[in-house]
């Protein structure tokens, strides 16, 4: 006799249990012309927040020591990880050797008009560009997108359609926010900004690098989704 499809507790673990913000959620099927992306921390933000990668809840990395805010919404993109792909890439562009990727999901400015008060929330976003930025001898990507269906930046297609003075915020942020006053200033540059095709293709290779580094969690729970009923 056939067994009943409603007996199955795999069918009930979406209602039971969240999603890892990381693995447990998909960067959409119109990727990466359309991204889903979880944002960890507003430019309201006092206090740095970031995910932790075990548990999948925000953690506190550290109070924001000085006066610079994130200019943006600021997360990174579910199922992509920088890894050896995005740091050939990032060398390649660069005329550099030896960069490596920094070992994270790939991040994601995302801009809008309205405030968005609160960190741990998924919004859809356009990828229009993005910063090649390099942390040491780390890849570490900023790609820059819009809000789907803003009222101010929604008709961006590319970063160049963006105003100068807020590319130039954007560059300064991630180039100072770690720079302590009377502390050897860091280790980190933004050798190019770049367009849409091009962060398309990063986005393209950190999607490889995280199925090489995490291709079975990602196998697993497409088993479980193929289960009648979740």
């Amino acid at each position: 006799m056939a067994s009943d499809p409603e007996d199955d507790p795999l069918r009930y673990l979406p209602m039971l249990y969240r999603r890892h913000p990381w693995h447990g959620i998909t960067p959409g099927d119109e990727a990466p012309r359309k991204v889903t992306a979880y944002i960890e921390i507003v430019p309201t933000d006092t206090v740095k927040y970031e995910l932790d990668k075990r548990t999948g809840f925000l953690k506190v990395d550290r109070p924001q020591q000085f006066s610079n805010v994130y200019p943006s919404l600021y997360g990174f993109i579910p199922q992509t990880y920088c890894g050896d792909r995005i740091g050939r890439f990032c060398a390649e562009r660069a005329g550099r050797t030896a960069i490596e990727g920094d070992g994270d999901p790939l991040d994601i400015c995302v801009l809008c008009e309205r405030d968005i008060t609160h960190g741990d929330i998924l919004v859809p976003a356009i990828p229009i560009g993005g910063l090649r930025m390099i942390d040491g001898n780390e890849a570490d990507d900023k790609i820059i997108a819009v809000l789907e269906g803003d009222a101010v930046y929604g008709d961006a297609k590319e970063v160049a359609d963006l105003p100068a003075r807020l590319v130039a915020r954007l560059e300064h942020y991630f180039l100072t926010y770690k720079q302590a006053p009377g502390m050897p200033r860091a280790r980190v540059e933004i050798t190019h900004v770049y367009g849409r095709e091009e962060a398309y293709q990063v986005i393209a290779y950190s999607q490889e690098d995280y199925e090489a580094s995490y291709g079975r969690i990602k196998a697993a729970k497409e088993k479980i989704a193929s289960t009648k009923g979740v």
